[in-house]
């Protein structure tokens, strides 16, 4: 089995949730994971040792969080030599029907000019949680405005499938061993 990296950017820590269960079914096909904040795991000391990476972060605004793009920008060289996968947590399913289809159907250029820096093996959208105190005064009222709906949008079975098609596709990878 192979070392893992799943890194990852959360405001909230719906994006570290999901990120976690990822690694757990990881984990559940034998590889050996390792979970951990994005920017603290890339910052300073350049790429950590790992046979392939998962990486995502919470997306405001249309962009990853700050620190993430700035720690993947970073890394990049390093990342395109490795498999990786990259995925994105916004909040599509909040959004009533039509909006919601035409969300999903978006390209949101940062999250693309992104990934196109990093070429992952495949880049996901999941949704993720919104609640009221996530929003400002004026976000909130937009949110409500436009007939959103606050909670927990997150699909596991979704993340959960995912994360089993990457286990697959790590089974082909030579294996390194746990990390010292």
């Amino acid at each position: 089995m192979v070392l893992v990296r799943v890194l990852y950017a959360s405001e909230h820590h719906s994006t570290q949730e999901i990120a976690s269960r990822i690694g757990a079914r990881l984990r559940i096909h034998g590889h050996h994971v390792d979970v951990r904040e994005l920017a603290s795991a890339l910052g300073g000391q350049g790429l950590p040792r790992a046979d392939a990476f998962v990486m995502g972060s919470a997306v405001h605004d249309g962009a990853w969080l700050p620190t993430a793009e700035a720690a993947v920008r970073v890394g990049a060289e390093g990342l395109r030599e490795q498999p990786v996968w990259m995925f994105s947590v916004g909040m599509s399913a909040a959004l009533p029907g039509l909006l919601r289809l035409l969300a999903d159907r978006a390209v949101q250029p940062h999250v693309a000019a992104l990934v196109d820096v990093v070429r992952p093996r495949e880049h996901r959208r999941f949704s993720g949680v919104i609640r009221r105190e996530h929003l400002d005064r004026k976000g909130a009222v937009l949110f409500r405005l436009l007939g959103c709906r606050y909670g927990d949008h997150r699909d596991w079975a979704a993340v959960e499938a995912w994360a089993d098609d990457i286990a697959r596709q790590l089974t082909a990878l030579p294996a390194r061993g746990p990390a010292d």
